[in-house]
Formats: structure tokens, sequence, C-alpha cells
């Protein structure tokens, strides 16, 4: 399955690249980036031919256009950016969703050695400061976890609609949480263009942490891309926990593309879901296993200030009685507004 669809991405990204030519403008004629970017991404394990653990996770977000980094901006760029180029700042939010279950979905009793069923709801606000070759992104994020987020309803209707398996064991999901969590990304960019081009390729490492009481963890990572217009994004979008781009893309041409391989490391200190609450007693019959690692691989085409992103993720076991990685696929859709 995994080959089948880096295959796909690759005969897709060849065949872009013949059939359109690069529109790219020069540093003397390109634009300043003067939209917003509105992306919505949706991942779902039915695309890794899976269902259960992480089986469901969508996200809308919008992020400002750039605007000269001022006072409060600037303080923090001088504790983040090592940089004496000129910083911008870009302001934003999210809203999304996500859904675990098990992997046996039939059964109603309480299964001690599969990942419990949990709904998760958060509200996002973010900013993003940023040179030409690196940024730093801080959220804070307010979240809800257990019945009240609504993930068995949302199943229960999808599946219903689409005919697919109700599942059944809703009853046993985590308990209410809410809770707050401050997320701290960093990414630098080293890029290589060929001649007068657009095309090239990059490396971008990234470091971060999230701090909070429903996530707690240190990551970092390491993305390699080769096509068009890479200098306009970090990335695409894509659900947290996640190796992403900061939710923004700024063209300097019509049309562009690019395919990308990554790959991230996580120590996870805490995660509600697996380890339950910080602050009462919650009984988990898991144990969750502290390093994680995702791979990945994917392909982004830009045109007329639409970007498409589509990426297959590979993740290790998340919790020692776990029976095999998580496969799953990542739909994102983002535009200029």
């Amino acid at each position: 399955m995994k080959t089948k669809c880096l295959s796909a991405i690759s005969l897709l990204a060849l065949g872009l690249a013949c059939a359109m030519p690069s529109q790219a403008q020069t540093a003397e004629t390109a634009q300043p980036d003067e939209r917003g970017t509105f992306s919505f991404v949706w991942e779902n394990d039915w695309f890794g031919d899976q269902d259960r653990n992480y089986t469901n996770g969508v996200r809308m977000g919008w992020l400002s256009k750039a605007r000269p980094a001022q006072s409060v901006d600037n303080f923090l760029a001088d504790i983040l950016i090592d940089s004496e180029q000129d910083r911008q700042v870009r302001r934003g939010f999210a809203l999304g969703h996500s859904i675990y279950t098990p992997t046996d979905i039939d059964e109603t009793e309480f299964l001690p050695d599969q990942h419990p069923y949990a709904g998760y709801l958060y509200f996002e606000g973010t900013s993003v400061l940023e040179t030409e070759d690196s940024l730093d992104q801080i959220s804070v994020r307010l979240g809800l976890i257990g019945p009240s987020a609504g993930g068995e309803w949302v199943q229960r209707e999808f599946h219903s609609l689409i005919g697919a398996e109700i599942p059944e064991g809703w009853d046993n999901q985590v308990r209410d949480e809410v809770g707050i969590d401050v997320i701290y990304d960093r990414r630098l960019r080293a890029l290589l263009e060929f001649g007068d081009t657009d095309f090239g390729v990059d490396v971008i490492p990234n470091i971060g942490a999230t701090l909070g009481t429903l996530n707690t963890n240190a990551r970092a990572g390491l993305t390699m891309r080769i096509g068009q217009d890479l200098k306009s994004d970090f990335g695409p979008p894509r659900v947290r926990p996640s190796l992403a781009g900061a939710g923004y893309f700024a063209p300097d041409s019509e049309f562009s593309w690019y395919l990308f391989a990554g790959a991230e490391g996580r120590y996870v200190a805490h995660d509600y879901i697996l380890d339950g609450s910080l602050f009462r007693d919650d009984f988990r019959s898991i144990t969750t296993k502290r390093e994680v690692l995702d791979l990945q691989a994917g392909l982004v085409v830009q045109y007329n200030g639409i970007q498409l992103g589509l990426t297959y993720v590979e993740r290790t076991k998340q919790f020692e009685e776990q029976q095999e990685p998580q496969r799953f696929g990542a739909v994102s859709l983002s535009f200029k507004t």
C-alpha cells in the first residue's frame, strides 16, 4: 500500500512538471504577500487501509498576511531568532477535531489491550515569526477530550452516511477533561535553486515542544523537498502531532509543485488519552510508548493561489499493546484570502 501511494505521487508530480512550464517571477517582479491563507486538512486511516487508533482528524485554520514585527513581536524575535534579517509576523487561529478508537469496533465491552475511544475538540491561537530562512511558531490550544467533544456522534453519523460499520463501544470512551497546551516550533531552511529558475531543493530541520495538561512532548525532525517555488512555504498544513508546515503559503508563481519526505521523532511525556488525567486517578490498562517516530512523504501542487497537499504517514506504535504501526493519509486544501 505504501509503495503504491508513493509511486502514484511521484508519477503525478513528474506529469505535472512536464505538462506545465514554470512561471516563476524574479525577485525584482515578485509581489509581496498581501493576503491571508485559509487551510482545511483531513486525515484518515482509510488512506492507510486501517480503521483503528487515530482514525480521523480535521482542522480548519487561517493565518493573516505577513506584517513587519513590532513591539512585543520584536521582543519575542530577539529571544527566538538569532538573526538580523527583516522579521515579519502572522497571526491566526484554528479549530480542529480528532477521533480515536480501538481496533475491534464491534465489541461493546471495554477492551483492556486496545486504544481507548476518545474525541478531541480544540481551538488554537497562533503567532508566526519569520525571516527569509527561519520560522518560529507559538500556539496556545484550548482543548476538550471526552463525551462532550462529540466523537461518538461524528463517527456514527459519518459511518451511517457512507454505509460503513457502526462502532459499538463508545460507552467505554475516556472521561471529559478540559485542558490547555502551549506549543512552540522552530524551522530553519537551507535552499538551493538551480540557475535562474525557481526549481530547487531544500532541507528543513525542525525542533519543538508542547507543554500542557492534555499533551506534553518534545520533538525534532527533518524534511527534504524538491520542486518549484520552495521558498513560498515550509510544507503543507497537518493535524497535530505532526511534521507540518506553518499553515500558510506565499507563491511567487501562478503554478508550482514539489515532492517532500521527512521524519520526526517525539518523546511523549504525557498524553491524556493514553495516560489519563494529571489531576485525578484515571485508569488506563495500556502502557504508553514514550518514543514515537513519524515517517511521511507526499506531493504539493499550487495553482493560481490554491494549494493541494497529499501526505502519506507511517507512525510507530504509541503503546506497548499496539499490534502494528499506524498508517494514515492527509489531504490539505489551502487558498489565499
